[in-house]
């Protein structure tokens, strides 16, 4: 595992440790399952965003190397949306499927979570050197899914907040950026010599 991986490796668990540690040490406050449950999926989002990020980093900064942590970075996204889901359905709900069950019908907000949760799911499987030579071009069609998946998460974020509006509105900012970077390159063409064909060699999220 080359340096850049390492870091990102041990940076993606840093959560995953301190919410251990928290749940161990009994400070995550006076419900710390929701709080569990909550950081999960914020660190989720974050790391989707982040995910997102990296090729117009790299286009802006000319740093080929930020390409090998997307793969990383994606996974990692996909990694705590599982812990919010397994949160949410074992230590909320203690698999009582009739009370989620009405709880997606009741809550838009959980509907919208699942649904990001099951365009991520595809993209986790298939980021592999061996699912992509197995779907050939259709890999990069499929990993698109990625901006529905980001556009959902902020929506899930957006309604499932009461009262403070400022983060979900700093997340919806962050993701239009990134959005409309995407459009503007694909619309004029640009790309750098060190883009062309990463994704596929180094098997990442997109």
């Amino acid at each position: 595992m080359r340096l850049p991986n390492r870091v990102g490796f041990a940076l993606g668990l840093l959560p995953l440790v301190w919410l251990v540690h928290g749940a161990v040490t009994e400070t995550l406050g006076a419900n710390p399952i929701e709080r569990i449950i909550r950081m999960c999926g914020d660190w989720a989002l974050w790391l989707l965003l982040l995910t997102l990020s990296i090729t117009p980093l790299r286009r802006l900064t000319g740093w080929g190397w930020l390409g090998r942590l997307r793969r990383m970075l994606g996974l990692f996204s996909f990694f705590y949306a599982l812990l919010h889901l397994l949160g949410y359905t074992v230590l909320d709900r203690y698999f009582d499927w009739h009370d989620i069950m009405g709880d997606i019908r009741k809550r838009p907000y959980i509907t919208i979570g699942l649904l990001t949760f099951l365009l991520l799911l595809p993209l986790a499987i298939t980021s592999t050197q061996g699912w992509i030579k197995r779907l050939g071009p259709f890999w990069r069609t499929l990993h698109r899914l990625i901006y529905p998946a980001a556009i959902l998460g902020v929506c899930h974020l957006f309604l499932m907040t009461k009262a403070d509006w400022r983060l979900p509105a700093l997340h919806g900012m962050v993701l239009a950026l990134l959005l409309g970077m995407r459009v503007f390159t694909a619309s004029t063409g640009s790309r750098t010599p060190s883009s062309q064909g990463d994704s596929h060699s180094q098997g990442n999220l997109v």
